[in-house]
């Protein structure tokens, strides 16, 4: 697995509004359209392409198109910030979902609900936005392999080093994009500094 830190200067402005407590609900959910979009195309740039011809209002030159289909699987409900971003950029990606909660107090996540589209052959991208445990994210990344994914990237907002870690001895050939790597996990399993609960903030349930 390969942690890679997107460290573009709009990333990471749009991040630190996403840290600040003081970013409302309205503001936040845009900050984090536009991170979005940054993170899946950077985890996309290798994506292969095909050749083919294109007739401009000129002349034919010769054109590239995407070579590979994709989906998207958010993780529920956070994940669906990023849901709409993939979206934008891939109006034709597959989409699917997984709905897994993670207990408060024991911090172990249970899947209440997946649903996913044909993976097999196609760029999967599991998005997430906080990469805590690591816990969540395993258990998605093992459902999408069990659903015939085999192509596999991560794509979060921000990391622990003990989820990197965790993903890292559960799925070593996962990479994983991310806008940061925080210090770690306090003793309630949130990231730290992090930028509080993502989805309470998203959707204004403080």
């Amino acid at each position: 697995m390969s942690l890679k830190i997107v460290d573009h200067p709009l990333a990471q402005h749009l991040l630190s509004h996403l840290r600040d407590a003081s970013t409302p609900p309205a503001q936040f959910r845009q900050f984090s359209r536009l991170l979005s979009q940054l993170l899946i195309i950077e985890a996309t740039r290798e994506l292969p392409t095909r050749p083919a011809p294109v007739q401009t209002p000129l002349e034919e030159t010769q054109g590239h198109y995407l070579g590979q289909s994709l989906a998207v699987v958010p993780v529920l409900r956070a994940g669906l910030a990023m849901l709409e971003p993939a979206l934008d950029l891939f109006p034709e990606v597959g989409v699917g979902y997984i709905g897994l909660e993670r207990n408060h107090d024991t911090a172990i996540a249970h899947s209440y609900y997946c649903k996913l589209p044909n993976l097999v052959g196609k760029l999967t991208l599991c998005v997430d936005p906080m990469l805590a445990t690591g816990g969540s994210a395993s258990q998605a990344i093992s459902l999408l392999k069990a659903h015939g994914a085999d192509q596999l990237r991560m794509v979060s907002v921000i990391a622990s080093p003990e989820g990197a870690a965790r993903l890292q001895e559960a799925h070593p050939d996962v990479d994983v994009w991310v806008a940061g790597l925080d210090r770690g996990l306090n003793d309630k399993k949130y990231i730290v500094p992090g930028l509080g609960d993502f989805g309470d903030r998203l959707y204004g349930t403080l």
